[in-house]
């Protein structure tokens, strides 16, 4: 059963839009029972939290409900335990790579290392407009469908029969 982390910064955009996005997509591939999602965040500012309003926001207008996601932090158990510990930007990626034990460095990659159709690093929109909460959500789109396919065909994964 793969195990799917996304992180940012404070586990209130970027990583929690990539989540829901993720976890949508699995389950129209019929593969939800077959895998685990979550999310987390490098730093513990926003612990408890629920995702940003804007991303909330713009989540629902494609018909995404991450209402149920709240902010905490990574923990070094999630090393260990996650198969794909999958950072928003470079400095996030580095922060994991300095508390990630040896032994599961093979496991951190940046979100869009899973596609060539956009940029190295999926933007932080906090500070910024709705556009930037869109932007994001294209993005993560994008490259969470190149993971999934990726995951799929490593593990082998077929839906259950009906």
């Amino acid at each position: 059963m793969p195990q799917v982390l996304f992180v940012c910064m404070g586990n209130i955009c970027r990583s929690p839009t990539a989540h829901a996005v993720f976890r949508e997509q699995v389950r129209e591939r019929g593969l939800i029972e077959q895998f685990v999602i979550d999310s987390a965040g490098t730093h513990d500012f926003h612990i408890g939290r629920e995702p940003d309003k804007r991303s909330i926001e713009t989540a629902a207008e494609q018909g995404l409900d991450m209402t149920d996601l709240r902010a905490r932090q990574v923990q070094k158990v999630d090393f260990e335990q996650f198969d794909y510990v999958v950072a928003m930007d470079k400095q996030n990626l580095d922060a994991l790579q300095n508390s990630c034990p040896e032994s599961y460095l093979g496991r951190l990659s940046l979100l869009l290392d899973w596609t060539d159709d956009w940029g190295a690093e999926v933007p932080d929109p906090y500070y910024g407009g709705d556009e930037g909460f869109t932007r994001v959500l294209e993005m993560v789109t994008s490259a969470c469908r190149c993971l999934l396919e990726h995951i799929v065909a490593e593990h082998t994964l077929l839906p259950p029969k009906q």
